[in-house]
């Protein structure tokens, strides 16, 4: 069998076309991945009816996919370094699509869960992969402002995820919103394996005791995280998982220290930007997805809208992040990132108390226009800069092993956002009639707001930006 003996360049030369191939195809398979995880928002009102499915259930739908998507990011990672990042990154694309099409043709909810798990795996396959090629394609002066077009991209999502799925299933039916990433899915993967260069890491083998124990790790916790509301928070089909998983971590990191090949070298900690920057995405994602998640059933079931009129409702929430991360990225060169992390979080924080104080059976949507712009402001400020935090305080020979971290805690965060969420929801309210869900969904959007205050204060710990070639 052929192997590396020797490290490989991490990128060739890339000149600026195969650049700007590189930034479109990224771009658009990241904001395909993030759509699905958003798509499903406006669903979830229909799929319950539908398919007979219980709160725990629709839970399940989101977080099957965040938990293969977690468990297998940084296995993505170190198969991308060692056998070539764009021929995994085509082959997480082709296992995405194949992955919708289960979803699409699921008779039940059983089937659309499993579905859901294998486009977390291939979804997990994508997005690190999609970070390492275009950190290798474009020079560290550039990366900023790259990571914020692919960030904005990514952002079309938060706009477009709501309303698609609203639009869908008012217009045909909820499986469409699957269909659709088949044929897209496929084309990307031919794109990838025809007009991107190949790259790989400076690892000539794969850490194998690594991989098992971050996936097992990510598993334990991400599925205590998922049980914990239904079978309840001290009970053992909880703590078990997750102090295994706690420990699985634990060894993780004692068998990192003495790795000849070290899937994530802990040096890299070292530097409170890395370190920091993957707080903040953290405590990011775990804010965001657990707002999203509520944001579109409170309008349905709270307020009574349809899902297409729930789509448009939240159309303002993410219409800013297809413009503000651009210039984000592009100031945070010149100032640092730290100012965009602190500000952005702080006025997601803000809106999240504000959605907090008015929500209610008689709100008009008036009352929440402004709080939603607000919040999409502040989430689309910080991505790009903690991005550029963990990608720029790296060589670009680590650049596959820093983005398989920072997508890695990117899903963890998910997940315990959306499980923390739920569980304020369920003390304070049910889904028995809009008041109830009101009172609910007050408790969320407060868990939001503390969520992402803990992230604005990961960030203020970032010192000024440094580029590491």
């Amino acid at each position: 069998m052929h192997t590396r003996t020797s490290p490989t360049p991490v990128t060739p030369a890339a000149g600026p076309a195969q650049r700007r191939w590189v930034l479109a195809i990224a771009s658009v398979a990241s904001l395909m991945v993030v759509l699905d995880a958003l798509v499903v928002a406006t669903a979830l009102t229909a799929i319950r009816t539908d398919l007979g499915a219980s709160v725990t259930e629709l839970e399940w739908t989101v977080n099957a996919y965040g938990l293969s998507f977690a468990v297998l990011l940084m296995t993505a990672a170190a198969a991308g370094d060692r056998w070539g990042r764009r021929r995994v990154f085509a082959a997480g694309l082709t296992l995405f699509a194949a992955a919708s099409l289960v979803c699409a043709i699921a008779p039940g909810v059983e089937v659309l869960i499993a579905g859901r798990v294998l486009q977390g795996a291939g979804a997990a396959f994508v997005m690190p992969l999609a970070l390492a090629l275009l950190g290798a394609a474009f020079p560290a002066e550039l990366r900023p402002k790259a990571l914020g077009v692919f960030a904005s991209v990514s952002g079309v999502a938060v706009a477009l995820g709501p309303l698609l799925g609203g639009a869908v299933v008012a217009g045909v039916s909820w499986p469409w919103i699957f269909w659709i990433n088949v044929p897209i899915g496929l084309a990307l993967a031919g794109f990838a394996l025809t007009r991107i260069g190949e790259s790989h890491g400076p690892d000539a083998a794969l850490d194998v005791p690594g991989l098992v124990l971050a996936g097992a790790g990510s598993f334990g916790v991400v599925w205590a995280l998922a049980q914990g509301n239904s079978a309840g928070w001290t009970s053992g089909a909880v703590l078990g998982p997750l102090a295994a998983g706690l420990v699985a971590f634990g060894v993780f990191v004692a068998w990192q220290r003495r790795a000849a090949h070290p899937m994530l070298p802990l040096h890299l900690f070292r530097s409170r930007r890395f370190a920091a920057g993957n707080a903040v995405i953290f405590f990011h994602w775990a804010s965001a997805l657990g707002a999203v998640f509520f944001m579109a059933q409170f309008l349905q079931d709270g307020l009574g809208y349809g899902p297409l009129a729930a789509g448009l409702g939240l159309a303002p929430w993410g219409l800013t992040t297809t413009v503000v991360p651009q210039l984000a990225g592009r100031l945070a060169g010149r100032f640092g990132e730290r100012p965009f992390i602190v500000a952005g979080l702080g006025l997601h924080a803000l809106a999240m108390l504000w959605i907090a104080a008015v929500a209610g059976p008689a709100t008009g949507y008036g009352a929440l226009a402004g709080p939603l712009v607000v919040s999409g402001t502040g989430i689309a400020m910080c991505l790009p800069a903690a991005q550029s935090a963990v990608l720029t305080s790296v060589p670009p020979r680590l650049l596959g092993k820093a983005s398989g971290a920072f997508s890695a805690m990117r899903q963890l965060g998910g997940a315990f956002g959306v499980a923390v969420l739920v569980a304020g929801f369920s003390l304070a309210g049910s889904y028995a009639s809009s008041a109830a869900f009101s009172a609910g969904f007050t408790a969320a959007a407060v868990v939001s707001a503390v969520l992402a205050a803990a992230g604005a204060l990961a960030g203020s710990v970032i010192p000024r930006r440094r580029i590491e070639e």
